[in-house]
């Protein structure tokens, strides 16, 4: 699943947040997390999310690509096309551990996937298949540090 950001200076007094395939609720809340945890200004940025493909993402373990898409349009760094990321976010900013890591891990390597983020406390122990570089995080200052999104 692909998740995709545009973030843009909003010419208006209430800034629009489009989320299309992801719940508006929860993109709400991760934004506000990146605001006040890692001092993201997106007061005054529109904030436009899309899944590609016309799919629907329900789960929390989106919650990391959502921050990650964010980020990278926000600072316009581009995470590198090799790397998938999952976990879900807390409201500290904290990565939190998703159900099902090994299944996700291969399927991100049959996928053509060389590094995934994920949670540190899914890493811990997980078999990687060959080819691919799982790295653990435990924080979303610590996903900014191993995507180069500061």
């Amino acid at each position: 699943v692909e998740i995709q950001a545009l973030v843009s200076r909003s010419g208006l007094a209430l800034p629009r947040r489009t989320a299309i395939g992801l719940d508006a609720g929860r993109v709400a809340l991760l934004l506000a997390v990146l605001e006040k945890r890692l001092g993201m200004p997106l007061h005054d940025q529109d904030v436009f999310l899309n899944v590609a493909g016309g799919l629907h993402v329900a789960e929390p373990a989106a919650d990391l690509a959502v921050v990650a898409a964010v980020a990278s349009s926000a600072r316009g760094r581009a995470v590198d096309e090799d790397v998938a990321v999952w976990g879900e976010v807390g409201l500290t900013g904290e990565v939190r551990a998703v159900g099902r890591a090994d299944v996700r891990l291969r399927e991100a390597a049959r996928q053509g996937f060389r590094r995934c983020v994920l949670p540190a406390t899914n890493a811990r122990g997980l078999e990687a298949p060959d080819g691919v570089a799982p790295e653990g995080v435990g924080s979303l200052d610590q996903l900014f540090d191993v995507l180069g999104l500061r």
